[in-house]
């Protein structure tokens, strides 16, 4: 089965887990959705992930995810998001993903995120430390879940 990994980070958190992901799948290629989207014929299985910031995907991934509806419901499907927080993670998965595409996919997980205030800026950081009661780096990608959402993506 030929894999493709696709992913649109803003600070580079959801490439780490895309690049995490794509090793545990035999190297699977990794693409950044920023840039032109390469031709999914030749894939079996697309993951896709995002960051979320309040609630929001980023442009580029709900942006393909809208364009390529058709043929990624033929594909086997890997939907993930990176953040700080996993609330209302359905709702999150449901507000950003076109329906058709969020019921065709195999699997679905929020996998964690960093906190790095060295590269959020002020408005960012100050959000942070008022919601998260956090102003320090934080990682907190989660390698357990990654194993099991690539595990499920085996299967």
């Amino acid at each position: 089965m030929k894999t493709l990994v696709l992913y649109a980070t803003k600070y580079g958190a959801t490439h780490e887990i895309a690049k995490r992901i794509a090793e545990k799948l035999d190297e699977a290629p990794l693409h950044d959705l920023k840039q032109s989207v390469p031709d999914l014929t030749g894939y079996d299985c697309v993951i896709v992930g995002s960051s979320v910031y309040a609630g929001f995907f980023r442009k580029e991934a709900k942006t393909f995810l809208s364009k390529n509806t058709d043929v990624l419901r033929q594909k086997k499907l890997g939907l993930f998001v990176s953040g700080m927080s996993s609330a209302e993670e359905d709702q999150v998965f449901a507000g950003n993903v076109p329906k058709e595409v969020l019921q065709s996919a195999k699997a679905t997980a929020f996998l964690g995120g960093i906190f790095d205030p060295k590269k959020a800026n002020f408005a960012e950081r100050a959000i942070f430390k008022l919601a998260a009661k956090q102003s320090a780096y934080s990682d907190k990608i989660d390698d357990n879940k990654i194993s099991r959402f690539t595990e499920e993506m085996k299967d």
